[in-house]
């Protein structure tokens, strides 16, 4: 048996179909804001897709240069992204998004505004070059505690979950942009998140059925070109495998019962859920024997040997009997498949455009986001709300941002609310402390108390307890899931940490 090891039978093995099929399973990411030339070396060798996370993107006309970059060596090349809008936000990673997240959109639940907002969405990503994008979230949001999830999903109602998944995949479609349903089997019930560990969801089989699923199949009614799988243990599916490696679940369930012919993918095989379980290389062979067709990796590993790994990985498994050759090559062809299916989605996009949104998406787009947000708050107060009299001080009790959302991506009404009322102060506080320094550092100015999940902060909660006794006008913004009791002069969920849904609360705090 040939190996690839390396000089001149890693070169011939190059442009054989085993290697061009193992790396066009694989959808890596890289680092800057121009494609390496080890990248576009790559392309020219079989590698399809490419993904691109906040690294990568400066501006519109940046990212737009970039993916020019990358089709002119590939012209069918797949560009994925991971931009959910919300607190998920890649386009805007350093700004905020202009477009609310899903729990924002559940919480209003008009299905066609959901519509509307992810077809604005994708027609900004296509402008600027990206076909597929890794969203949206069809998790049903069951677990109050889950720290991964939350505001990412549309909310905790599987039938809203459904609707809202299966509007928002239409919409994103019909602006060119692949959709990419995440994280079957359903990752709402856990409470651990993934980058980190291995969940397991011990749910039986009746209540996965109605509940987990019923949002995957809606979203494969509605055609979504891709799903991507989660690393996560479910034993009522298989007590041994995480769903990314286990073939009861992407070939028994995904294929075989649910009817779904498209491209599955892979969550981040660099997440400690897989490899430090697995290893990426094996977890990578074992995913694509299971009946994955495409291997993300990038967020955390992004380099050439990446890729030159899980290749010979692929390659040498054919080779030795442990992965199927005809498995590989299928997988390679249902890649082959989306990236035809974009392309000519593209072309169309093209021909019908009228006036077209620019590579920013346009003032239209971006106004949609923000008619939405304003849609979402909910304002509750036990008394009318006294306008502010002088600038405020804004506290952010800030919690860990979980790696999906980063901490890069900027949160809270500070900003918007200082555009609004010139002079507003503001400062991020967090710990036992946190509510004697907000005090101090705030002096007479009435207070503005930012909060995300409250109800899973035991230490936000008592700062909030605190602020309120001293300072009954106090005005509370939930950013996250309000699931804690409402309370505050007056309290504003907003559903999500967009800068959207920061303006949307700004709004109401200034009086406008």
């Amino acid at each position: 048996m040939t190996t690839l090891a390396s000089g001149t039978a890693a070169s011939n093995a190059d442009k054989d179909d085993l290697t061009r099929d193992a790396l066009t399973v694989l959808q890596p990411g890289f680092t800057g804001t121009t494609a390496p030339d080890w990248l576009l070396r790559r392309l020219g060798e079989g590698l399809a897709s490419v993904g691109l996370f906040g690294r990568n993107i400066a501006s519109p006309e940046q990212l737009s240069a970039l993916t020019a970059q990358l089709r002119a060596e590939r012209d069918d090349v797949l560009v994925a992204i991971d931009e959910e809008g919300g607190d998920v936000t890649r386009l805007e990673v350093r700004s905020g998004s202009s477009y609310p997240g899903n729990h924002a959109l559940g919480a209003v639940d008009d299905v066609e505004l959901t519509r509307e907002v992810a077809s604005a969405l994708g027609r900004r990503l296509a402008a600027c070059g990206v076909n597929l994008n890794w969203a949206p979230s069809a998790d049903v949001n069951s677990n109050p505690g889950n720290p991964v999830i939350g505001v990412r999903s549309f909310g905790a109602d599987t039938d809203l979950v459904a609707r809202h998944t299966a509007a928002y995949v239409t919409g994103l479609q019909s602006a060119g942009v692949a959709a990419c349903t995440k994280h079957f089997p359903g990752h709402g019930d856990t409470a651990v998140d993934s980058h980190h560990a291995l969940p397991r969801i011990d749910a039986g089989l009746p209540v996965l059925q109605a509940r987990e699923l019923a949002p995957f199949r809606a979203a494969i009614a509605a055609g979504t070109r891709a799903v991507m799988s989660a690393h996560i243990l479910v034993p009522a599916l298989d007590p041994d495998r995480p769903a990314t490696l286990s073939r009861r679940v992407l070939t028994g369930l995904l294929r075989e019962e649910l009817g779904y012919e498209g491209l599955i993918v892979t969550d981040g095989m660099e997440m400690q859920a897989i490899a430090a379980t697995y290893g990426i290389e094996r977890g990578s062979v074992l995913a694509i024997g299971a009946g994955a067709d495409a291997i993300c990796v990038g967020g955390g590993l992004a380099d050439d040997e990446t890729v030159r790994r899980l290749r010979d990985a692929l390659v040498s498994a054919v080779r030795t009997g442990e992965l199927a050759e005809e498995r590989l090559a299928d997988a390679a062809a249902r890649v082959r498949a989306l990236a035809r299916w974009t392309t000519a989605a593209s072309a169309r996009e093209a021909a019908g455009a009228g006036s077209g949104s620019g590579a920013s998406g346009g003032s239209g787009a971006a106004e949609i986001g923000l008619v939405a947000a304003r849609r979402a708050l909910r304002v509750t107060s036990s008394a009318p709300y006294t306008p502010l009299t002088g600038a405020p001080y804004v506290a952010a009790l800030t919690p860990v941002a979980n790696i999906a959302v980063g901490d890069e991506t900027p949160w809270g009404v500070a900003a918007e609310l200082a555009r609004l009322v010139p002079g507003t102060e503001t400062g991020g506080f967090a710990g036992d402390d946190a509510a004697a320094e907000v005090l101090a550092a705030a002096g007479p100015r009435r207070i503005v108390a930012v909060v995300r999940d409250e109800h899973r902060h035991a230490w936000m909660a008592t700062a909030l307890d605190i602020l309120l006794a001293a300072r009954p006008d106090t005005i509370v913004v939930e950013m996250g899931v309000p699931q804690a009791p409402p309370r505050g002069a007056p309290h504003i969920a907003t559903h999500g940490a967009a800068r959207v849904c920061g303006r949307a609360a700004a709004e109401v705090i200034a009086g406008e």
